[in-house]
């Protein structure tokens, strides 16, 4: 039978445990500022009891040492509550730090192709809002669980002393309110959780698409459609939403009926008691107060319950991600590249996915040491593929890949990286110096080095004429820079890491044709000694090449000196 879920509650809650291992003196602190905090709260109770019982003259004992019990109590308990509140933070916030830190270490692992099916939004909701709910199980859980099971237990020892018979009154009522409600609870309320956290991802990424594409959606009028898209959203998670308030409610008015009613089964049985002989009768008394507030912990640990089915939910969709299995890993005796000469495809065959057709279909290609190679083809044809499997952001589903005699899949992926640089069509620039944008693959440039990889890539004369010349910063995603302005940083970036081989993609598709111009009288005057690979839509970017290449159905052929067929097939579009 298939698994409902791809993890048990119990598989999460023992791996949320060993995340917190090391935090565990914290946790510690806090369980224990717990478990000693419930006690003073029974005691508190219990003395309470007993000094009415002293001035009713009832139980012996001096008033003032009940009352200095009383106060020693009340002044344990806040203490306590300090001691829990601080720990248990301290620890969960330093172990989300730390989770947030692995889980962007685990996308570098698993990028790009872990983005290929994946909302980005929905990355970012796991990235932040997710993992601020597992705060919850760190903070609020660890503590009361064993809490929760120790007062009981405590209870029961004490009523046991009294009498038998009230221990086995109150054992089935704590079995009840501490084992089975919470486990019901959480199984019948766990797919509400999931549901609710997955929709909130897709809110997240329908309001983030929403904002990086307002421009179109009022240049195309259709604000109102993607407003309704919103509201039918909002109206989704709103009805996630109010099952889980109907099942919190349900779950936290169950135990309330059991506690009274514990309180009224201590009551009956002390009466009965009472009927046959009245001994211990005072001690039965201060029990019953003390039943009250053993019964405290058991309900925080159930408000905790209802909150963990966002928290293991919110776990499951970080764990999912963290146990993927990258498309890429590096061998074991990965071997550091000194250079890249001639490179070699063959009989290479690639697949997206399992079920998808081949993008690629046993595709040979050899390209010389310092060779300019044109890449062309319709759109969708696998242009972009070629680059991206040199660069080993995915292994051929067949075939081999090999520079010089090393085969690509022994290569450090480090040393491939410094050797091969890729430009993509749409370059990232974060929100950052110009200086730092460009030196992104090469922090320790130098201030002259950043300005001759400008000026090779025609973006110097801009960036001297902004307000602060390289130290300008240039906004969220380039939001200061035009699209071909944004390209122009990214082609800098490599310029300026010099590496053997360099691998462009549509590296004019944002150029007009001076910069265009600019840009391949660059490359053949100053990198004349590179192996420069260029997918391009547009005939110029070509003209220089020494050889150009054309994709059609998977395979890889050299265009003849006619070629304007294909070309007219080609869409100039980018």
């Amino acid at each position: 039978m298939k698994r409902r879920f791809k993890y048990t509650l119990r598989e999460l809650a023992g791996r949320l445990m060993r995340i917190a291992a090391p935090q565990a003196k914290n946790i510690a602190w806090a369980t224990l500022g717990s478990i000693v905090g419930n006690v003073a709260r029974m005691t508190l109770m219990g003395t309470g009891a007993g000094l009415i019982l002293c001035y009713a003259g009832l139980m012996g004992g001096s008033p003032w040492l009940w009352g200095a019990m009383l106060a020693l109590s009340a002044v344990t308990i806040a203490g306590m509550r300090y001691l829990e509140g601080v720990t248990a933070h301290v620890a969960a916030y330093t172990l989300l730090a730390d989770m947030r830190t692995r889980f962007f270490h685990k996308l570098r692992e698993l990028s790009p192709a872990c983005l290929v099916d994946r909302e980005r939004g929905d990355i970012i909701s796991i990235a932040i809002a997710d993992i601020d709910t597992i705060e919850k199980f760190f903070a609020h859980t660890i503590g009361p669980m064993f809490t929760v099971i120790l007062l009981p237990l405590l209870t029961l020892i004490y009523a046991a002393t009294i009498r038998w018979q009230l221990a086995l009154t109150l054992l089935p009522v704590y079995i009840v309110i501490s084992v089975v409600v919470p486990l019901v609870a959480m199984r019948a309320g766990r797919a509400m959780g999931a549901r609710y956290r997955g929709q909130l991802g897709e809110m997240k990424s329908l309001i983030l698409e929403s904002v990086y594409g307002l421009k179109d959606i009022q240049i195309f009028g259709i604000g109102p459609e993607r407003l309704e898209m919103l509201r039918d959203k909002s109206r989704e998670i709103n009805r996630t939403a109010h099952g889980m308030t109907l099942h919190k409610q349900f779950v936290q008015a169950v135990p309330h009926f059991f506690i009274y009613m514990a309180r009224i089964l201590i009551v009956f049985v002390a009466s009965w008691l009472a009927l046959s002989e009245t001994r211990d009768l005072t001690a039965v008394i201060i029990l019953s107060f003390i039943v009250s507030a053993s019964f405290s912990s058991t309900q925080s640990l159930i408000s905790v319950v209802t909150s963990l089915l966002e928290t293991f939910a919110a776990a499951e969709r970080l764990f999912e991600i963290e146990d993927e299995t990258p498309a890429v890993t590096e061998a074991t005796e990965a071997v550091a590249l000194d250079a890249v000469g001639d490179i070699r495809f063959e009989d290479v065959s690639f697949r997206y996915k399992r079920d998808a057709r081949l993008v690629l279909d046993r595709a040979d290609m050899t390209i010389r040491r310092g060779e300019k190679i044109g890449i062309v083809g319709p759109s969708g044809m696998g242009k972009s593929t070629v680059l991206r499997l040199l660069m080993r952001f995915w292994d051929p589903t067949t075939g081999a890949i090999r520079l010089d005699d090393t085969p690509l899949d022994r290569a450090r992926l480090d040393s491939l990286r410094d050797r091969i640089a890729l430009v993509e069509q749409h370059t990232f620039i974060y929100d950052d110096t110009a200086a730092n944008n460009i030196a992104l693959g090469k922090p320790d440039a130098t201030m002259e080095e950043i300005k001759t990889a400008a000026r090779r890539a025609g973006i110097a004369n801009l960036i001297e004429r902004l307000p602060d010349g390289y130290d300008t910063q240039l906004g969220e995603f380039g939001s200061h820079l035009s699209g071909g302005e944004r390209q122009r940083v990214g082609i800098a970036r490599v310029m300026l890491t010099d590496p053997d081989v360099i691998v462009m993609d549509e590296p004019t598709s944002s150029l007009d044709v001076f910069h265009e111009k600019v840009l391949l009288d660059t490359l053949e005057r100053e990198y004349a000694d590179k192996t420069i690979v260029i997918v391009s839509h547009r005939k110029s970017t070509l003209t220089g090449c020494d050889r150009v290449l054309c994709i059609e159905n998977g395979r890889l052929h050299e265009m003849g000196p006619d070629a304007s067929s294909m070309w007219s097939s080609i869409s100039p579009t980018n």
